[in-house]
């Protein structure tokens, strides 16, 4: 496994009553994997209308306290968007695959990632395209300053083994 291989959680905001009991069972199976924790993200999906920001920028500060990194996935897409941000930066923000779609046809789009970009740039704070399904996507996000995606365009997902990536997207 690659020094930069992440494995990203996914939990819901208000699925966690307190962080660092909640996390019991991840810290002692990456301790039997010999895994380490801090290649282990856990993101917040927007989903779930958040209840409490307070405990959820508390569950984020402890995470990172604990070494873990920290994502908002579905960036745009939920309840919270820039409301969240503004509360606690994560370490990534995964973009919604509603965003991306056919982005390199449609200017609203475009207009709004590059200002998400510009906005997580200064945040200091790594941005993920996901669903990108095909090379004109794929194209206008680098193009843009995406660093990390996921997709169809580059893999399918895999039961019991990992997908095969074609060397060629890139």
């Amino acid at each position: 496994m690659g020094l930069d291989c992440k494995l990203n959680i996914n939990f819901t905001p208000n699925a966690i009553y307190r962080p660092e009991l909640c996390i019991r069972t991840t810290l002692e199976a990456a301790r039997a994997f010999d895994f380490p924790p801090e290649q282990i993200v856990f993101e917040v999906t927007e989903g779930e209308k958040v209840v409490d920001h307070d405990h959820l920028r508390n569950i984020f500060e402890t995470y990172r306290e604990l070494g873990f990194g920290t994502a908002i996935d579905d960036f745009g897409a939920g309840y919270s968007g820039l409301n969240l941000l503004a509360e606690y930066q994560p370490h990534f923000i995964k973009l919604d695959r509603a965003l991306i779609s056919n982005i390199h046809q449609h200017r609203a789009r475009q207009i709004i990632c590059r200002g998400i970009l510009q906005v997580c740039c200064e945040l200091d704070i790594v941005v993920l395209a996901e669903g990108v399904e095909c090379r004109e996507e794929y194209l206008w996000l680098r193009d843009a300053g995406v660093t990390l995606f996921q997709g169809y365009y580059f893999a399918r997902p895999g039961f019991r083994r990992l997908p095969e990536v074609d060397p060629a997207c890139f």
